[in-house]
């Protein structure tokens, strides 16, 4: 299960991970398996751990007061799953983080990562690409969903994740498009034809 996220840590960035510091990661990650619709992070809570899924399937979402659910991220295979706010401010999230399919994942606390970015040099690489790499994309989404039409934006979305297409559900994209699943199905059509 730690080889996965071994590879992860070397193919992100120059610096190779020595043996003695792969020991150092696979002590301080902890594996856990989650069920389908097993809840990794409940609403109302502070985020303690980030998670590295190995396997499966995970989404975070918030719920709004007339019961929608908004998701904000799909996490798939080498994906890293967490309420980063509510870990470093230590607020209670104000999101729901669950499993989509059975899943198992590696769990690491903010202290234990900052402890290994100490130790590595591979890790603070890897954080580093990883933070510029989620900038970007944050970026381009704040960008698309304030001046993409849906057709764009879910042609870039099909382009960007064509893997996530296959996994999730076409209302749970259509929420992270933030359109409605009828518009979805509407431009699907169209793209077919």
């Amino acid at each position: 299960m730690h080889q996965q996220l071994l590879n992860y840590i070397n193919s992100h960035g120059t610096l190779q991970l020595t043996s003695a510091e792969e020991e150092l990661v696979k002590a301080a990650f902890q594996p856990k398996k989650l069920r389908k619709k097993q809840y990794f992070l409940h609403e109302g809570d502070v985020c303690k751990h980030s998670a590295f899924v190995v396997k499966g399937a995970m989404r975070q979402y918030s719920v709004d007061e007339k019961g929608v659910e908004h998701v904000v991220h799909l996490f798939i295979e080498n994906y890293w799953a967490s309420d980063r706010e509510s870990m470093i401010m230590l607020t209670p999230s104000v999101f729901n983080i669950d499993a989509w399919e059975d899943s198992e994942i590696l769990m690491i606390t903010r202290a234990e990562m900052l402890d290994l970015m100490f130790k590595i040099p591979a890790m603070v690489e890897m954080i580093r690409l990883m933070d510029e790499r989620n900038a970007i994309a944050n970026q381009r989404r704040l960008n698309s969903t304030i001046s993409a039409s849906a057709e764009k934006r879910y042609e870039e979305f099909a382009s960007n994740h064509p893997q996530f297409i296959q996994r999730f559900p076409q209302y749970l994209i259509a929420s992270f498009l933030g359109i409605t699943k009828e518009t979805l199905s509407r431009i699907r059509k169209q793209a077919i034809r």
